[in-house]
């Protein structure tokens, strides 16, 4: 089939159930404990449970000031869409706490108290505006752009605490 011009077409991206059948994408999120993002991208009509496969594989050593270095977290939260006999069982099988509200069951307010920290996480990666609008028709170019914010909102983070504690270590050295 020839391309036309104009016409709307791309990798990793699928009918929007929600918009009228356009072609969209979805972030899918994963974050530390502080909110430092690593995030997915699939077509919008992708169940957010097909994607907590990659994610879940490419959780990240732990990183910890004292003792030894764990080599993974000890819970991972979620939304109830990523609950399944499958994510949990292979969750188990990484010897990974599961903490994902049951359907129907349990409301996802007790996960409220940790939820903050992937929704600021994914409001920092909205915030550069070509993650907002996808302007490309390439997804191998969205990832890159994806990556890039990604790369700077650590950035961002790491400045800001190397900032703080230079700033606590000269407010200490002032002191008599």
């Amino acid at each position: 089939m020839p391309r036309r011009c104009g016409r709307k077409r791309g990798t990793l991206a699928g009918p929007n159930p929600v918009d009228r059948g356009k072609k969209g994408s979805k972030l899918h999120v994963l974050s530390d404990a502080q909110g430092l993002p690593a995030a997915a991208v699939s077509g919008a009509n992708v169940h957010d449970s097909q994607a907590f496969k990659p994610l879940a594989l490419d959780i990240p050593a732990v990183r910890s000031r004292l003792g030894p270095r764990r080599r993974k977290p000890v819970k991972v939260r979620a939304d109830k869409a990523y609950h399944s006999a499958e994510h949990l069982r292979r969750l188990r099988s990484r010897n990974l706490s599961a903490r994902i509200a049951l359907p129907g069951i349990e409301s996802g307010e007790r996960l409220g108290r940790h939820r903050w920290k992937i929704e600021r996480s994914i409001s920092w990666l909205f915030g550069y505006r070509r993650l907002t609008v996808r302007y490309e028709r390439n997804g191998s170019h969205f990832l890159a752009f994806l990556g890039l914010a990604a790369a700077l909102t650590c950035y961002k983070q790491l400045t800001r605490l190397t900032c703080e504690t230079r700033a606590q270590e000269t407010i200490k050295a002032k002191l008599p």
